[in-house]
C-alpha cells in the first residue's frame, strides 16, 4: 500500500485527508468510494489497525471492544471502498478457515464526491479524534501519564504561503511515519487548513 493512502487518525494525517481538505487551485478527481467507506469513526479505527498489520475480524474486535459480528458490515464497506482486501484464509480447528483482513496493495478508481461526502468523512475524522481525546483524558484522570496537546489560531495567508505551510507539516509528518521512535507512543495527529473567507457578493 502507498503511503499516501496510509490514514494517520492514529499516527495520522494522511495525504488524502489532506488532499481532500486542502485548498487547490486545480483540484484533483476525488474518491468518492473512499469518502463513503471512511465516513464512519469505527471504520477509521479498523483501517488504521490493518494498516499496522493483517488482522481478522476476532482480533480487530478484541482492539475496539465489540463483538465480531459488529465489525463485517464495516470490513465490508471498507472493501467496496478498494481501501482492504482479504490477504488470506486463516485455517482454524475443526477445518474452518477466518478471513484475514489487510490494506490493497493498489490505489482505487477515482471518481467525484460530493459534498456531502466530505462533510462526512471530515466528521466522521474529527468524531474519532474526540474519541482519542476523551480516552486520553479518562486515563489521565486514572493516573496515568498522557500528552493532549490542542490549538486553534487563524492566520492570514495567501494561497503561496498556505501551500507552504501545508507542504512544511506534511514533511514533518512524514518524517514521523517513515523514521518512528523506537521507544515512541502511538499518537493520533489531526490537523486542519480552513479557508474561511466569505467571497460572497453584495
Amino acid at each position: 500500500m502507498s503511503r499516501n493512502r496510509r490514514l494517520l487518525v492514529a499516527g495520522f494525517i494522511s495525504n488524502e485527508c489532506c488532499n481532500i481538505c486542502s485548498v487547490n487551485e486545480h483540484p484533483e478527481p476525488r474518491l468518492q468510494a473512499v469518502h463513503r467507506a471512511l465516513a464512519d469513526p469505527l471504520r477509521i479505527r479498523l483501517f488504521e489497525l490493518l494498516a499496522l498489520r493483517p488482522q481478522s475480524a476476532k482480533e480487530l474486535a478484541a482492539r475496539v471492544g465489540l463483538p465480531p459480528d459488529r465489525l463485517y458490515h464495516h470490513l465490508a464497506q471498507l472493501e467496496e471502498g478498494k481501501l482492504i482486501e482479504i490477504a488470506e484464509y486463516r485455517p482454524l480447528a475443526g477445518g474452518k478457515v477466518e478471513r484475514v483482513y489487510a490494506p490493497t496493495a493498489v490505489e482505487p478508481l477515482v471518481d467525484d464526491a460530493s459534498p456531502a461526502d466530505v462533510a462526512r468523512l471530515l466528521g466522521a475524522a474529527l468524531e474519532t479524534t474526540r474519541a482519542d481525546i476523551n480516552a486520553a483524558t479518562l486515563a489521565r484522570q486514572a493516573g496515568e501519564e498522557r500528552l493532549i496537546s490542542l490549538s486553534r489560531t487563524g492566520v492570514r495567508l495567501n494561497a503561496p504561503h498556505l501551500a507552504s505551510l501545508r507542504a512544511a507539516i506534511e514533511d514533518l509528518l512524514r518524517q514521523a511515519r517513515e523514521q518512528p521512535d523506537e521507544d515512541g507512543v502511538w499518537t493520533t495527529v489531526l490537523w486542519t487548513a480552513v479557508d474561511r473567507e466569505d467571497r460572497g457578493g453584495g
